[in-house]
């Protein structure tokens, strides 16, 4: 859809597309922003510090832009599913453990979804430190752009692993329950490296 269509489906009074489908368009928008600044970066002579760190910005950022928007439709997929499940009989026992299956199985996939944006989402702001500090320094804001982006997106999925996972019983999702702490950790100590980074190059 255009962004017009999808502001207004975000807008809307469904429940799709929601905020797990909007981060993972930011992580799209970070990664696009990142890829341009490595592209003003790589081949000028004036920025070869910043070659390398640009060409690994690229390389990780080109197809993020692919994942993040496919992440961006199983998203929605995945909480439509958890309504679906919500939408089963439940009149006897066995329609009643079934539905209960299914509704844990699909919010489980609506944790999974929004987990891998996030871990994508600090992939990328652990590069752009670097690039603010090498790359073209004429696009040192761009590069903060991207970090707000990445930064929101990351922070963004995993309110929505969250709210997922405190719908399930403690012992489903138990990985992402123990890796959680640290990734969010990671997520802000990064976030706040990027922003570091792109103000004292911009000061410089």
């Amino acid at each position: 859809m255009s962004m017009d269509e999808f502001q207004a489906a975000l807008a809307s009074s469904t429940p799709t597309p929601g905020g797990g489908t909007a981060s993972a368009l930011a992580l799209a928008q970070a990664a696009a922003l990142s890829v341009m600044v490595s592209k003003l970066t790589l081949g000028n002579d004036r920025w070869s510090e910043g070659w390398a760190v640009a060409q690994e910005v690229q390389s990780l950022s080109v197809p993020m832009m692919n994942r993040a928007n496919v992440l961006a439709d199983d998203d929605s997929d995945a909480f439509d599913r958890v309504m679906e499940g919500f939408g089963l009989p439940k009149e006897t026992q066995e329609e009643k453990d079934l539905r209960r299956s299914a509704i844990r199985a699909a919010t489980l996939m609506a944790a999974a979804v929004p987990f891998e944006t996030a871990e994508l989402g600090l992939e990328l702001l652990e590069l752009l430190p670097e690039l603010a500090r090498n790359g073209n320094a004429n696009a040192a804001s761009d590069v903060g752009v991207a970090g707000l982006l990445a930064s929101a997106a990351a922070k963004g999925a995993v309110f929505n692993v969250e709210i997922n996972l405190d719908s399930l019983p403690s012992d489903m999702g138990r990985d992402f329950r123990d890796r959680l702490p640290e990734l969010k950790e990671r997520i802000r100590a990064q976030s706040r490296n990027v922003m570091d980074a792109v103000r004292e190059r911009m000061l410089g």
